[in-house]
């Protein structure tokens, strides 16, 4: 089983380009490209939130057309920049999308691994929210499979990165996912995005992990209080690969090629 993880698209209305520098539609474009070009082709590509850059429909239809050159299945959540009514409007035809009334959250169970999508936008914050309906719902769903290994994907990371002026604008609800997932052992990931950076850490007798974006990155600031801005590294994604015998391993992919590969030894 092979997820590629993409997150933080920041797709515009055509022609508009993010921070008047960013043409995150190439950016995307130039994705999906990669993305058609793996070998072994993913078997699900998840769009980890801040899919579009203001909520506006006609965004959403933008991105849509974007994404139809795809050759994998794809599915969406929402993060703060998202708007769930214009979401479900574009992709209607997308039912997973209108399987929880409030909130875009849904489960995949057609892989060795058992995936759930949690909806963490709060209309009007940056920051992120599970309440006691979301994570009540979690905690449900967990309970379903509690022998299937599983990965949790959503857009706000509950744990903290570092970058202190994103992390004040992380999920709210923390202390309890990390509960539950302390019962829970069969989470063997917490994957999210927000950040625009790669992060690894461990948490809650899990892992967690952020994509970077397939756009823009956030600059890399460790000092305490350091605020931030984007800078133009290099795009990219997650691959998440399960194996039998291996379980799960995470790798980073860049968007653009790169010269090689060469020979590493030997004439």
């Amino acid at each position: 089983m092979l997820i590629a993880q993409v997150s933080d698209l920041h797709v515009g209305r055509p022609g508009e380009r993010v921070g008047g520098r960013v043409d995150t539609a190439d950016c995307l474009r130039r994705c999906v490209a990669r993305l058609n070009r793996l070998t072994p082709r993913p078997d699900l590509v998840a769009l980890t939130g801040d899919l579009v850059n203001a909520g506006h429909p006609e965004e959403y239809r933008h991105l849509r057309s974007l994404l139809e050159p795809l050759e994998s299945r794809w599915v969406l959540i929402p993060g703060n920049h998202d708007d769930r009514s214009a979401l479900r409007a574009v992709f209607k035809d997308h039912a997973y999308l209108g399987q929880d009334p409030d909130f875009i959250q849904y489960v995949i169970d057609d892989f060795p691994v058992r995936l759930v999508f949690a909806d963490t936008l709060e209309p009007g914050r940056e920051e992120g929210r599970l309440d006691e309906t979301r994570l009540a719902w979690l905690e449900a769903r967990f309970e379903e499979a509690p022998n299937t290994p599983t990965l949790l994907f959503m857009h706000h990371p509950p744990f903290a990165s570092g970058l202190d002026a994103m992390d004040q604008t992380r999920c709210t609800g923390a202390e309890a996912l990390a509960a539950l997932l302390q019962r829970h052992p069969q989470v063997e990931r917490v994957c999210c995005g927000h950040l625009h950076r790669p992060v690894f850490v461990r948490w809650a007798g899990t892992s967690g992990c952020v994509a970077p974006s397939c756009a823009h990155q956030l600059a890399l600031d460790l000092r305490p209080g350091a605020s931030t801005g984007f800078v133009l590294e290099p795009p990219g994604f997650l691959l998440h690969l399960w194996r039998p015998g291996v379980g799960l391993v995470t790798h980073l992919c860049l968007v653009d090629p790169f010269p090689g590969p060469f020979r590493a030894y030997g004439p």
